[in-house]
């Protein structure tokens, strides 16, 4: 295989990896997973959250792409699209944490951006943590941000739909 084409399954697999983060966050996280998410979104003063349980399921599925690209484990089954397969997981799994647990979260580092795109994400994730509870809710993905304005329009639609339970911050 060429160092392109491995470098773009990479690149490919990472993309795609924000369509699996907001749909696994969406329908699991937001559904018959709350148990270990739910902790995410209520306060707390632990350093580790169930919620963390998570990156061991994404950390399984780049080490179990690794392994089916491996020809020491899989001998000649080995297929080697899975080895940037999984190199593409990690690397997301690795901006995943220093964004969300870095920059919004503040778990490692304190820095509060000012302007840009940093600020959107900030922006984007806070809003996302607007409701009370599993239902309703904006903005389930980790490296694409929307608009917070147009967050803040969806949100209040979906408080007078009855979908959502919004925070006092929000409802102003």
């Amino acid at each position: 295989m060429s160092v392109i084409s491995a470098l773009l399954i990479v690149l490919a697999t990472a993309a795609a990896m924000e369509f699996v983060a907001w749909s696994s966050h969406k329908y699991v996280m937001h559904g018959f997973g709350w148990g270990w998410h739910r902790d995410h979104h209520e306060p707390h003063d632990k350093i580790l959250e169930k919620n963390d349980l998570y990156a061991l399921v994404g950390a399984a599925m780049s080490i179990s792409m690794f392994a089916l690209g491996s020809p020491l484990v899989m001998g000649e089954g080995a297929w080697a699209p899975a080895t940037w397969i999984g190199l593409g997981i990690l690397v997301y799994g690795v901006i995943y944490t220093l964004i969300h647990d870095g920059l919004v979260h503040q778990r490692y580092f304190k820095w509060v951006p000012k302007r840009g795109y940093a600020k959107r994400l900030v922006q984007a994730h806070k809003l996302h943590h607007a409701t009370i509870g599993k239902e309703g809710g904006v903005s389930f993905g980790f490296v694409v941000a929307r608009d917070p304005a147009a967050l803040k329009r969806e949100l209040r639609a979906q408080r007078q739909a009855g979908v959502a339970v919004l925070r006092e911050a929000v409802e102003d």
